[in-house]
């Protein structure tokens, strides 16, 4: 029992059957016929909770919870665990739609790769350090694609619904468009339905906002998501080179210091 709880209690074991199970659904998601395959997998969600149980057990629920890597994998497994509801219900006594949304929980075990990747802590504290800096920004823009997008729904659902119908599609479409991603087909396909003057009108307008929104507007939060994640290693490097200075400073004293001493004793 013991040696069983130290197996559990190895990161590099519980990395093994994290990569096997990632294999297992990979190859599962070809549907090969007569799969076997779909009775193994369920096993490793079982390994995933006694592994998570043994190390509550280890340490406490409280000191277990506390780290941040130990709150995603409680999370992903704990959603996975629905998945085993598949070995016990077949396609003909649960509802197909059911039983596809059970399959997809067991996809989230995949996340718990990320904290074996090297390094992985200082990216994400630069990651956490950049949308703190710049989500006033990140939300000033959502602000600006909202009221476009009422704008231009109010003007053009009527010429091409499949795009403006509604708030929500129209959200869709100035973010999409915002993003530079085919913005010419919507001003080219207003052009054919409508007369000259609304398309010159209508090509000024979407390449206004291209501009405003796509180049300026993506580039801005680009630039300062950027920059702050960054910062970090721009503060490391100023206060190596304020304690380089500081250094120096403090040998030009010392060499002073000698100077005056030695023009004293030539004095005397």
């Amino acid at each position: 029992m013991y040696k069983i709880k130290q197996l559990f209690l190895n990161e590099f074991f519980i990395l093994s059957l994290i990569i096997g199970n990632s294999i297992l659904i990979f190859i599962q998601e070809f549907e090969l016929k007569g799969n076997l395959l779909d009775f193994i997998e369920p096993i490793f969600t079982v390994l995933f909770v006694v592994e998570m149980l043994i190390k509550v057990n280890e340490r406490g629920f409280k000191n277990y919870i506390s780290d941040g890597w130990n709150k995603l994998d409680f999370f992903l497994i704990v959603v996975s665990i629905p998945s085993l509801a598949t070995v016990f219900y077949t396609d003909s006594v649960l509802d197909l739609n059911i039983l596809l949304t059970l399959r997809v929980f067991r996809v989230f075990k995949f996340f718990r790769l990320l904290k074996f990747f090297p390094n992985i802590n200082p990216l994400i504290s630069s990651i956490q350090r950049a949308i703190k800096a710049s989500y006033i920004v990140i939300a000033g823009f959502f602000v600006l694609v909202f009221i476009v997008s009422l704008v231009t729904c109010s003007i053009y659902k009527r010429i091409v619904p499949e795009y403006f119908e509604n708030p929500i599609s129209s959200f869709y479409s100035i973010f999409r468009l915002f993003s530079v991603e085919g913005w010419y087909e919507i001003p080219d396909l207003i052009a054919t339905r409508t007369s000259p003057t609304v398309a010159v009108f209508s090509k000024l307008y979407f390449g206004f906002l291209l501009l405003a929104g796509g180049i300026l507007g993506l580039s801005l939060v680009n630039s300062i998501f950027v920059d702050a994640m960054v910062s970090d290693n721009n503060k490391e490097l100023e206060e190596e080179v304020n304690e380089l200075k500081g250094k120096i400073d403090s040998l030009n004293d010392k060499i002073d210091t000698l100077i005056n001493i030695q023009n004293n004793n030539q004095k005397h």
